[in-house]
């Protein structure tokens, strides 16, 4: 893999602010979803009711994602500060700019993120 350019260093630096800045009203949203569920019987059916904690806990699991990703957005801006953004964690190889591009957050190269999922099965 070849290093980045300035060019494309300051155009993931746009994205990850970008990230930054939207991903907070994201997790706002998300957790509006995962509100504790009512389990008034006379005025929902059980099944009513097994959908909406299944909502629930689906709206839970996507609020913990993008915390996650606002975490692993803002551990890449301070990369990006050091001045060692775009090197993997893991192999300490440069992470390809289309990866990059996609993911900006990533601390990973694909193939040190193809391990680490491989040895989570």
């Amino acid at each position: 893999m070849e290093d980045l350019t300035q060019a494309q260093q300051d155009e993931l630096a746009t994205l990850l602010r970008e990230l930054e800045t939207q991903l907070p009203n994201a997790i706002d949203l998300a957790s509006a979803g995962a509100a504790t569920v009512e389990l008034d019987q006379q005025s929902v059916g059980r099944l009513s009711r097994m959908d909406e904690i299944q909502r629930q806990a689906m709206a839970k699991s996507g609020r913990r994602s993008l915390e996650v990703r606002l975490q692993q957005v803002r551990a890449a801006l301070a990369t990006l500060e050091r001045g060692d953004y775009g090197i993997c964690r893991e192999c300490e190889e440069p992470i390809g700019y289309a990866r990059l591009k996609a993911r900006p957050e990533t601390p990973f190269c694909l193939d040190c993120q193809g391990a680490r999922e491989d040895t989570r099965r």
